[in-house]
Parts: structure tokens; sequence; C-alpha cells
């Protein structure tokens, strides 16, 4: 009898901009839009190997009270302009983007990924995600957000027309003659019509097929609509799930709804956020993380996550005292706008509850509450440490990588890249080198036909 081989671990960098895990304040922080920055970033991620860069979206600047917080005061390029950029910078590195399915049209973003897995050589991805606040919806022509159950069935209908566009060319309708010059065999090659309760739209898609004949489709979300979503086209999804047994639940119920769909367990990779932290021993890596986290929450920033929670204004309170003891206010009226009650706390109640239980237990402020509940998942300790606990989640099949999400921006990856990769190579669980090309060569998906 053999040992069985080890799962080999995919891995992905998430350029930090403007989120709770950012510290943009750190003196060692640098810019989050020059393209330098990116440049950077991008590149250290391709000298370690990894699968893909992640870039996420932000159509508007978070706000509350009609006042723009600390967790976005850097801006938000545009995400095509940068993934293309990087396509010239780099050769074999993924490039991914998200791009919302609520406010675009199907041509406009079916026709810019096609273009960049040209661009690129075929390493383009689309995390694609609906919108859920209105603040957001304020800066496009229909304004307001869809409610749950209508985001998703656009966002179906949405990759359906994309994917329907995508394959309006095979990739043989371009010969050469001699006589005449370069002409088109079939007469139809790219012609399309797709109609759904959401879109209505035919004529002639105006990029030929790229190298993996679509990007490769992620998706972001955790309702069960989202997980059946992913279970039924996605290639990757990306989780927050970050405890072993979270993961393991989340993987096994994800990975249990792809037989329906006729697709094998290896057809969809799970791949959730993960923050580290690095220190010569645990103790350090430790007292390090203490500080960043508080680094990352600000008292201002507790407040606007509190805010979110009880729907009401808190801007009055002392986040380094108790928690409100009013109750949230339920509705779709939120003071995010949206955000609250579609998104993040489906009980408010019950989550308030949970707050000031572990409040009163652990004797924990307002700004603490916040710090200990809505981080991410962090490996901490030292790179030997970190390594074991990667290797242990993937081995476990509680995740088939990580999207790592460093807290400095661009240098936030430099350590780990110098210090964690080799010992995961070392034990035989990641690559050392690329062995193709295109991004659905790095993720171990089979080719499109």
């Amino acid at each position: 009898m053999t040992d069985q081989p080890r799962r080999q671990m995919h891995l992905a960098a998430h350029f930090p901009g403007v989120n709770n895990t950012t510290v943009w304040s750190d003196p060692a922080a640098g810019s989050h839009i020059e393209f330098s920055s990116f440049v950077h970033f991008a590149q250290t991620a391709e000298r370690a190997k990894f699968d893909f860069l992640f870039l996420a979206e932000g159509l508007r600047l978070r706000e509350q009270g009609g006042r723009i917080y600390d967790l976005d005061v850097m801006g938000r390029p545009d995400t095509f302009t940068v993934l293309s950029a990087l396509a010239a910078v780099t050769d074999r590195l993924g490039l991914a983007g998200t791009i919302n399915s609520t406010f675009n049209e199907p041509v406009e973003v079916a026709r810019q990924f096609a273009t960049l897995d040209h661009l690129s050589g075929g390493r383009a991805a689309w995390n694609v995600v609906t919108s859920w606040d209105a603040f957001t919806g304020e800066n496009f022509r229909r304004g307001g957000f869809l409610p749950e159950e209508k985001r998703y069935v656009r966002a179906k209908e949405f990759l359906s027309a994309a994917i329907t566009l995508f394959g309006s060319w095979r990739g043989d309708e371009i010969v050469a003659d001699a006589e005449s010059g370069t002409f088109l065999r079939d007469p139809d090659a790219g012609r399309f019509a797709f109609t759904s309760s959401e879109f209505d739209i035919h004529g002639r898609f105006s990029v030929p097929r790229s190298p993996q004949g679509r990007p490769v489709i992620f998706q972001a979300g955790d309702s069960d609509e989202g997980r059946e979503f992913a279970a039924s086209t996605a290639d990757a999804i990306f989780t927050r799930h970050g405890t072993l047994d979270a993961g393991r639940a989340f993987y096994d119920d994800v990975k249990g709804r792809l037989a329906k769909y006729g697709r094998s367990p290896d057809s969809l990779k799970i791949l959730p956020a993960a923050t580290f932290v690095l220190g010569d021993t645990d103790a350090e890596a430790q007292e390090k993380a203490d500080y960043i986290r508080r680094q990352q929450v600000s008292g201002q920033t507790a407040i606007k996550f509190a805010e979110q929670l009880w729907n009401r204004d808190l801007s009055d309170r002392d986040p380094d005292g108790s928690l409100p003891e009013e109750d949230p206010v339920i509705g779709e009226d939120t003071i995010a706008k949206g955000r609250a009650s579609v998104r993040m706390f489906r009980d408010p109640f019950a989550v308030a509850r949970q707050w000031r239980e572990l409040a009163a237990a652990k004797n924990l402020s307002l700004r603490d509450v916040v710090i200990e509940t809505m981080g991410r998942q962090n490996f901490i300790g030292t790179p030997a440490e970190v390594a074991a606990q990667l290797d242990a989640f993937v081995q476990a099949r509680a995740s088939d990588g990580f999207i790592l999400v460093p807290h400095i921006t661009p240098g936030g990856l430099d350590e780990f890249a110098d210090r964690v990769v080799p010992l995961l190579q070392e034990r035989g669980v990641f690559r050392s080198d690329y062995s193709g090309t295109t991004l659905r060569e790095h993720l171990g998906l089979d080719a499109l036909v």
C-alpha cells in the first residue's frame, strides 16, 4: 500500500487596496494607486509562482452619513486598466478582476475580458459579483440596489449572456488566403442572440475566441444562492471561511452540489481569503498580529462597523467604551443604504446579542469586539508554523488553497514569498515553477473545447 500523494496548494495574492485588512497609515505603506505599487506586488507574486493576482472592485467610495471614512481614503482605480497594464510586465501570473453584474452590461464586460485574455496570453479571470447597496447605485443610471433574489437572477443571466458571447467565435473562423488576403471562413462568426428576463441582445461579438476560450470564472458569496451559483457555473469560489471546521463544512457543502450539474469535485477550486503575520518566534508573531489588528480597526472604523449592525447613528459613542444598549433597527432603509440588512448581518438582533455576550465575558470595549469578530482568518507564527497551518487546511480538504491579503501595500507579500513559499515547496505541496502558461493550467482546470 502506498501513501496518497499530498494535495497541491493554490496560492493567489489580493492587492490590499482599501479594506479592513489594509494599514494604509503605516510608514511602510506605499501608494495604492501608483502603477509602481501594482508592478511590485504582481512581480512578487509571480516570483513566488502564485496562480494569480486578485483585484477587488470599488464603484464608489465607502461612506456613511454622507462622509467618506478611513477605509476609503486612497481612491479606487479601474480594474481593466490596471490588469491590462500588468499583463505587459508579467509573463505567467493570472490576472483576476472583480467586475459587477448589477450595473454593467454583458457585451461590454465580455469584450473587455476577452481582450484581456488575448493581451495576457490566456491569464484572465473574472470574479462575478452583485451589488447590494444603494449608494453605489446612485453612480449609475438605474440607481438604487436590487433585492437579493433579483441580484442573483441578473448575475446568472449576465454570466450566461457573457458565455454566449465568448462562445460566438469557435476559434477557426479566420484563414489566410494568398490571393484575397485574410477573410472569415464562417460568415456567422461572432453572431449571437440572447434573451432572458434581464437581457434581450443580439448582434455580432467583436473579439475573436481568446486563448482560454473565456476567462476563468470566480464567484464570491456565502449565501445558499451564491453557493448554488458557484456550483453551477464557476471555476473557483472566493470565501471567507477561516477556521478549519467552518472551512471543511463549506468545502463539503459546495463540492457536494457539483454532481447535479455534471461536474467533478476538481472542477471548482475553493479559495478562502487569508491574512498572515510572520515572526522569528510564535510569541513575536502574535504580539505583532495584535498590534496590526489595532492599526486595522481604528476607533472610527469600529464605530462604522457598529453602525452597520445597529443601523443607527453612533458617531457620538466612545469606541473604547461599551456597546450600545439599544436594539438594532431593522429594515432596508439602513444607515449604509442597504449594506447592513441585505448582506452583512442577516439577524442583527442575534449578532448584537453575541457581541454583548462576548464583551461581557472578556471585558471588551466596542472596538475590541469589532477587532475580534470582524477580522479574517489569520495565520500567525514563524514561517515554518504558518507553512504547516496552510498545508493542514489543504490536506484536510478545508480549502484548495488561499487568496492571501497582506496588510501593507505594496511590499506586504515580500516576506511570505521569501520565507514561507520555500518551505511549502520543501513540503512538496507547492510548485517550484510554472508548468503551463494559462491560468486554467495553473489551477488544474480542464481546457475548454
